[in-house]
């Protein structure tokens, strides 16, 4: 993984073999870990702010950075929501948005090339703010696993859930 930065913890880290500042990265790691499996949250919410903010890592290749560690961090952390015998993650759903992400990603991957490093910087600033902001207002009590699902996927659906004709 190639980090260029003007960071002088970044560059430490990365040029000198971790021997100063390796554990920085390893806390880090450990809070993102702690925070998306807690949250259910993308990593690049603690990683993100971290590289660009303390280690002065420019915001395209931070954001590279986070999504490259979202791979094993998410295949672990779902396996574990999975394996709980109280929770319901649906394969379906999972496979469905598996779809429509890939497409997404691809798509969002060749907007941040194009768009400016600090304009992208203030789209994500604004975008972690306006959802911070709708998930406070907007918190409803949600049904628990094995209830009907809620009035908002029976609307999406017309069915109360993923009609037997659209599961994969």
């Amino acid at each position: 993984m190639r980090m260029e930065s003007t960071g002088q913890l970044v560059h430490l880290a990365t040029t000198a073999g971790l021997p100063h500042y390796w554990w920085f990265f390893v806390v880090l790691g450990v809070a993102a870990g702690i925070v998306s499996g807690l949250l259910g949250v993308g990593s690049g919410i603690v990683v993100v702010p971290a590289l660009v903010l303390l280690c002065s890592v420019d915001q395209k290749s931070a954001q590279g950075t986070a999504l490259a560690l979202m791979v094993p961090m998410a295949l672990l952390g779902a396996w574990r929501y999975w394996s709980h015998p109280h929770i319901d993650v649906d394969g379906r759903i999972v496979g469905w948005l598996v779809c429509g992400a890939l497409f997404g990603v691809l798509v969002g991957t060749a907007l941040a090339a194009r768009i400016p490093g600090q304009a992208l910087r203030r789209i994500f600033a604004c975008f972690l703010a306006v959802v911070a902001v709708r998930m406070f207002f907007a918190a409803k009590a949600r049904p628990a696993a094995g209830d009907t699902p809620s009035a908002s996927m029976q609307q999406a659906t017309g069915s109360g859930g993923i009609p037997d004709d659209a599961r994969p």
